[in-house]
């Protein structure tokens, strides 16, 4: 299963269709938050099954703050990140994710891209919950690359990586 992961597009959604292309054929879309409907305006274009939650950004919009998906036997948690302070330190989101048994934490807001494995006492997986943010395709921060994220999972082991435009 191949996952496009976005965030913080704040309706700039050209790059966002360049990242796409260069993802290639999915099997889904994560858009971690700042602006919900930019989800739902990629999803009607390439038609593709996306999942998405608001940001800090999105305070008029209605749509889940949090989702879990349960994909290839992983736990994949979806939040933006501001309610946790994440752009501070990532204990707050390490315990939700804790207390929700997620393997894979997707989050945005810092507009910095990278990903972590941390060991979890409640992550069965190998190297512990992996938690990934995929940057921002429109905004990036503190001199990061315009950035997206995929996440590839086969037979229940997740594969993430980190691509610029």
């Amino acid at each position: 299963m191949k996952i496009g992961l976005l965030s913080d597009t704040h309706g700039i959604l050209e790059p966002a269709f360049k990242a796409l292309e260069m993802m290639g054929p999915l099997d889904l879309l994560i858009h971690a938050g700042d602006h919900y409907h930019d989800a739902t305006t990629i999803a009607a274009r390439l038609d593709v099954l996306t999942h998405a939650v608001v940001g800090n950004c999105d305070s008029r919009m209605d749509g889940p703050g949090e989702k879990i998906l349960e994909l290839d036997g992983v736990r994949i948690y979806i939040t933006h990140g501001h309610k946790y302070n994440v752009k501070m330190s990532l204990f707050g989101l390490y315990n939700r994710a804790a207390e929700l048994r997620a393997s894979v934490v997707v989050y945005g807001h810092t507009h910095i891209a990278g990903y972590t494995y941390t060991p979890s006492p409640s992550c069965p997986c190998p190297g512990g919950l992996l938690m990934i943010n995929p940057g921002s395709v429109s905004k990036p921060r503190d001199g990061d690359e315009y950035s997206f994220g995929l996440l590839e999972i086969t037979d229940g082991v997740v594969k993430p990586h980190i691509m610029s435009l």
